[in-house]
């Protein structure tokens, strides 16, 4: 009997002894696969060198593609060196029940594969900054997103094109020209097209909510996608008139009483349009007469009423401008300090002349 228990100690402590021993290689492995390794090569785009990072550290792009196995994200991982093993990248994944999420990510190195895993499972994205200023147009977003590396140029111009799309947002042109709101963003690099318009055009529509004009001719009726359109086209030629923020209701108020009349609205932003945007051709520095004769619908010099569609991406101040003008007797507005950018407001076709008279004369004479 003592003999039988002596035994089982015996297997009992060996149990226990391989027990730890065990442990002691799992944890060890764990250890070993789960860090970094030894060294991470330093890769070679240059903009990885601009972003500031801690002593040491080493920011990497990595891409997860849309559908792809953990297995294959961690065979590419440990081909650029980032982990050690990408077969304790699988057993990671299947111990760990998260997806990993497609898109372009910053790692910043050297990490441990729990640690990389928990950004691509979280969709920590790296993002871009890119700045859409007032007043461009969609061929001039889709040039600055391009540069970015957000999204292809053609591809942008066309998601703004798509008949879905825009009828998503009850967009009656076709294109959602003047509908994205210039502003900043971050997005991935490589985004789908589709989804930085809806971005833009989200961004557009929160920040028109909270203008008082929104609601439509009759109580609790909301504005028409109509209507809404004529504002924007207002605004996007209000957007490229004005240069003092205070003046911009007043532009405003001139073309609604233009409109009321049945007077040509006679912008020249909206002829340097057509000379740029539907010519192709530079921006002209001066404006002819034989430029307001451009035969074209977006020429608001032979032609009455407003343009077929905005002519670009108007701001708060031009939006807010054309849902609450200020409605004077002005019919005509001319620049008069080209410096400070302060236009003259007239009634009369005779003031507004004496006051081109005036404006020349003060040149001359400085």
């Amino acid at each position: 009997m003592i003999r039988i228990l002596k035994i089982i100690g015996l297997c009992t402590g060996c149990l226990i002894g391989m027990g730890v021993l065990f442990s002691a290689v799992a944890i060890g492995g764990f250890m070993y696969f789960n860090a970094p390794p030894d060294s991470v090569s330093m890769p070679a785009d240059p903009r990885e060198a601009e972003i500031p990072r801690p002593a040491k550290a080493y920011p990497r792009f990595f891409e997860v593609y849309a559908g792809e196995s953990a297995l294959s994200v961690g065979k590419r991982l440990k081909d650029a060196g980032i982990i050690r093993s990408h077969y304790f990248w699988y057993i990671l994944s299947r111990l760990d029940k998260g997806y990993i999420k497609a898109g372009t990510y910053q790692l910043e190195l050297p990490a441990s594969q729990m640690a990389i895993r928990s950004i691509l499972v979280t969709g920590a994205q790296f993002l871009t900054r890119v700045t859409i200023p007032e007043g461009v147009t969609l061929k001039k977003m889709a040039k600055i997103l391009a540069a970015a590396e957000i999204c292809e140029a053609d591809a942008f111009l066309a998601a703004t094109e798509d008949a879905d799309l825009r009828a998503a947002y009850q967009i009656p042109g076709e294109t959602m020209e003047g509908f994205l709101y210039p502003d900043t963003y971050f997005f991935p690099r490589d985004y789908p097209a589709p989804l930085v318009v809806k971005a833009m055009a989200d961004t557009f529509f929160r920040r028109i909510a909270a203008l008082s004009d929104m609601k439509g001719e009759s109580p609790g009726k909301p504005l028409s996608p109509e209507a809404l359109y004529r504002k924007v086209i207002i605004a996007s030629i209000v957007e490229r008139e004005y240069r003092v923020d205070e003046e911009a209701p007043l532009m405003a108020g001139v073309f609604y009483n233009r409109l009321d009349m049945g007077m040509a609205l006679q912008s020249c932003a909206t002829v340097e349009y057509v000379i740029t945007e539907i010519q192709g051709r530079p921006h002209p520095e001066v404006l002819y007469t034989r430029d307001t004769e451009i035969q074209d619908p977006y020429n608001t010099y032979i032609r009455t009423g407003l343009p077929p569609g905005p002519i670009a991406a108007p701001g708060a101040i031009a939006l807010n401008a054309a849902f609450n003008p200020i409605r004077k007797e002005y019919l005509y507005f001319r620049l008069v300090d080209g410096t400070a950018g302060r236009h003259y407001f007239s009634r009369t076709l005779d003031d507004h002349i004496r006051a081109g008279a005036l404006y020349v004369k003060g040149r001359s004479s400085s």
